[in-house]
């Protein structure tokens, strides 16, 4: 039996994440500090206090969700991963997790990597929607119709589970393709309250800046393998694993066919270190056989 530890990203947070350990947890509460000091601004006021609001915004949620993830994962006493993975931002945690980042490192790069995509969706108004009950081949089918017809950019984003992919691209884009989606049968499709087309090209300006930040960081050779968005495959060489973050920013989260190669590689454990419980209702939809659980 081999026990993989995932990691959530955007869209997990929520007001007063992380405040039990500041308050219970010595080590917490120096992480806590020490984040502040990195990204130049108390983002534990805003975890423990925020609104909504203020939690939403790009240049915060990311960091925030880290931060939580990181110091949940490291309340796991004799935590030895046989394989990690992390849902978009939450491949930054999984990759702490098995040793390529330093936890300082791997906060820069979050920082990094918030603050230029906040930057793209100004440059390009654009946004994402989510796609219920409609097979993905059907999806990547109309996603390519739309392109070609109008020229707008639309295209599969996250493959959350079986019947549900996040649709990502121009405004306009996105309208047409929702229509289209319920004409071939979609339960749902649904413009999500996002601020931008994350991994898509629209997310090519951030891409750039996220890179020249990868290119300058220190990375290692994990202590155990990866299963990289991009490419739903195991991965352990560092250089690879750097190519794989960055085109990660516009290529799909493919995580129901990460989920699945885990398996297949002997995965029947999943444990989910971070807030919320997304990821596990995932798993459990794409493999009913998985043992789940949660440390938040």
């Amino acid at each position: 039996m081999k026990h993989a530890y995932i990691f959530p990203g955007q869209g997990s947070q929520f007001t007063g994440m992380g405040k039990s350990h500041y308050e219970e947890s010595v080590f917490a509460k120096k992480l806590f500090e020490q984040a502040n000091e990195i990204l130049g601004f108390r983002i534990s006021d805003i975890m423990f206090n925020g609104t909504d609001a203020e939690l939403k915004q790009t240049n915060v949620t990311q960091p925030a969700v880290f931060l939580h993830s990181i110091i949940a994962y490291r309340t796991i006493q004799d935590a030895k991963p046989d394989m990690v993975a992390g849902h978009s931002l939450g491949e930054f945690s999984a990759l702490v997790a098995n040793g390529t980042l330093i936890f300082e490192d791997a906060l820069q790069l979050v920082s990094v990597r918030a603050g230029a995509m906040q930057k793209a969706c100004e440059i390009n108004p654009s946004t994402m929607a989510a796609v219920i009950n409609l097979p993905d081949e059907k999806v990547e089918e109309i996603c390519a119709e739309v392109q070609k017809e109008t020229g707008e950019i639309v295209v599969p984003a996250n493959y959350n589970c079986p019947g549900q992919l996040v649709i990502s691209g121009s405004i306009k884009g996105i309208e047409i393709a929702c229509e289209k989606m319920k004409a071939a049968g979609a339960k749902r499709a649904l413009v999500l309250p996002v601020g931008g087309a994350f991994h898509s090209p629209l997310m090519e300006p951030a891409q750039k800046e996220l890179q020249e930040a990868i290119e300058k960081t220190t990375f290692h050779n994990p202590a155990c393998p990866v299963y990289q968005n991009v490419v739903a495959k195991p991965v352990r060489d560092k250089e690879e694993i750097k190519e794989n973050l960055i085109a990660q920013l516009t290529g799909a989260v493919r995580w129901t066919q990460s989920v699945q190669e885990m398996i297949a590689n002997g995965a029947s454990r999943f444990t989910e270190a971070g807030p919320g419980k997304v990821l596990q209702g995932l798993v459990q939809k794409i493999d009913k056989t998985a043992e789940v659980n949660g440390v938040n």
